[in-house]
């Protein structure tokens, strides 16, 4: 906690709301008038504030004598000290200003207009620690969650009723992910004031076998990050080969225990930057403050990887390949919900696939992309040799193509839908080969499975009493089949670059889109730093 801001505590805790009311020689009645006339004049900018104090009938509920006013402003002016606590910027919130204000008081007023502004900043606070203090929409175009912001009026009232330090501390995401994540913010603060992890490791590639300064670097880097115990080898031993194959695994990388130049990358990463994805993933976490459902799917992008969640365990998990890089293909992050799966799917070739990568395929040769079929506008086939391709474009193409079920469908045997405005969905593939890659961004935005039928399986097991049977006795009638799934299913597509498990060291992977550096950017901005805790 700041010690600035524990110094100016007692102000507040101390203050005695009637040394400011002797401040003004008005009849009692008049008093209140006129605080009820400023508060509403003060609020009438803000409809929630103004809505909570007319229903209120414009009783103050931090700048009254009794004691439940005071303990608010203890409540209140405590968290806004221990804000750099979740990444939130204490300066935010303006409790220097909010003092010199308060010492100024001289009228009923004056007292209105810092009863208003106490609630203005507490529903600041109170939306920032709940729900995040960026928009994501403005950080990237491709994060296009919506935020569940709660309502302010109903805060405002909520709290006035409640226990005042009960209510902000329940205000913070509940979720253990976020208090891991707090203790891990915490631990990297300190390792970042002690200097990290000493010095980098300057080679391009080691392996079992190699000797040297740079083996001697890698060791001690590993040993700083508790990887090794204190040895004193010089040579790339067998420990050291499986210290490194372990770090691989936390960090996302192929666990070959060689040091090549994506894993030397990750081990020569600051603490101070790690601290800085910790500090967005905190922010990520507030966006989706909110119940995910007993059984939810979750997609990490960053980790190319598709879980099943059942009562916060991971029942099930796949490998994944997610959008390409260049902009126009990356997997948009958002939520929605799975309501059936197709099984034999026909590919419906999106507009964009069709005019920017196919049609300039048709204008050269007829022929090409046979294993696609062209419907006109009222769903007949057309047939090739009658058209002329060249006379098209991407703005008049007036074709859709499309790729009936088979083994070699773009799509696979199985696609799982959460119909979403970005046409993003999870399904097999024919391209087995991708999943064996470090990295795997290379489709056009929806999410590739490497396990297909197991994940429906899963999926089925809570509705079917054979579920393998009954997926597979679709599956061989060739045709397509929708699913429906008796439950509906939250999907949640993320983006996290810094995660943690219930047991083990914090996760780390590489920013493949590069929009943790963004929202660290934006965060900035909003004031958070990386400044050494304070005490």
């Amino acid at each position: 906690m700041p010690a600035m801001l524990l110094r100016r505590l007692p102000v507040f805790a101390i203050l005695s709301l009637a040394v400011l009311f002797a401040a003004t020689s008005l009849p009692a009645q008049a008093q209140v008038t006129a605080f009820m006339q400023s508060v509403a004049e003060a609020a009438a900018k803000d409809r929630a504030i103004a809505e909570f104090y007319r229903a209120n009938k414009y009783k103050p509920i931090w700048t009254e004598r009794g004691g439940k006013s005071k303990h608010r402003r203890e409540a209140f002016l405590r968290a806004i000290a221990d804000a750099p606590a979740h990444g939130l910027p204490a300066a935010r919130y303006d409790a220097e200003t909010l003092e010199t204000n308060l010492r100024r008081v001289r009228s009923e007023r004056d007292l209105g207009r810092i009863e208003v502004e106490m609630s203005r900043l507490f529903l600041l606070y109170a939306r920032d620690i709940q729900t995040g203090i960026l928009k994501p929409g403005s950080v990237d175009a491709a994060i296009v969650r919506e935020v569940p912001y709660r309502d302010r009026t109903s805060i405002l009232s909520a709290f006035s009723k409640s226990s005042p330090k009960a209510f902000i501390k329940r205000l913070a995401p509940q979720s253990p992910e976020y208090a891991r994540l707090m203790k891990e913010k915490i631990r990297f603060e300190k390792l970042v004031q002690r200097g990290g992890w000493g010095e980098k490791v300057n080679a391009k590639k080691l392996e079992p076998g190699d000797s040297g300064r740079a083996v001697v670097q890698l060791r001690n880097r590993l040993i700083a990050k508790g990887y090794l115990k204190r040895m004193s080898t010089t040579v790339y031993d067998n420990k050291i080969q499986q210290a490194v194959a372990q770090f691989q695994r936390d960090h996302g990388l192929r666990t070959d225990g060689i040091a090549g130049a994506g894993t030397l990358a990750h081990l020569n990463t600051s603490a101070a930057r790690r601290l800085s994805q910790i500090l967005v993933a905190m922010e990520r976490e507030r966006w989706t403050n909110m119940p995910r459902g007993d059984r939810h799917i979750w997609v990490n992008i960053t980790d190319y990887s598709s879980q099943i969640v059942d009562n916060g365990k991971v029942t099930f998990e796949t490998r994944s390949v997610v959008g390409h890089r260049d902009e126009d293909r990356q997997t948009p992050e958002f939520s929605d919900v799975m309501e059936h799966m197709v099984i034999n799917p026909t590919w419906n070739v999106p507009r964009s696939i069709a005019t920017k990568e196919y049609l300039p395929l048709l204008q050269k040769n007829p022929n090409a992309v046979g294993h696609l079929n062209l419907f006109d506008t009222r769903g007949r086939l057309v047939q090739r040799g009658a058209v002329d391709f060249t006379q098209f474009n991407e703005r008049n193409f007036p074709f859709d193509m499309k790729q009936p079920p088979s083994r070699g469908n773009a799509l696979g045997l199985v696609k799982f839908m959460f119909p979403n405005r970005h046409n993003i969905y999870l399904h097999d593939t024919p391209h087995k080969s991708l999943f064996g890659r470090e990295t795997r961004a290379f489709s056009h935005g929806c999410v590739r499975l490497n396990d297909p039928f197991d994940f429906a399986y899963a999926l089925l097991a809570k509705q079917e009493s054979d579920p393998k049977g009954f997926f597979q006795s679709r599956l061989s009638t060739g045709r397509e089949t929708q699913v429906d799934l008796k439950k509906d299913v939250p999907v949640h597509l993320v983006y996290r670059t810094a995660f943690t498990k219930a047991k083990g060291r914090v996760q780390f992977r590489s920013d493949v889109y590069g929009r943790d550096a963004k929202v660290w950017k934006a965060l900035e901005r909003a004031g958070v730093s990386l400044l050494p805790v304070q005490g």
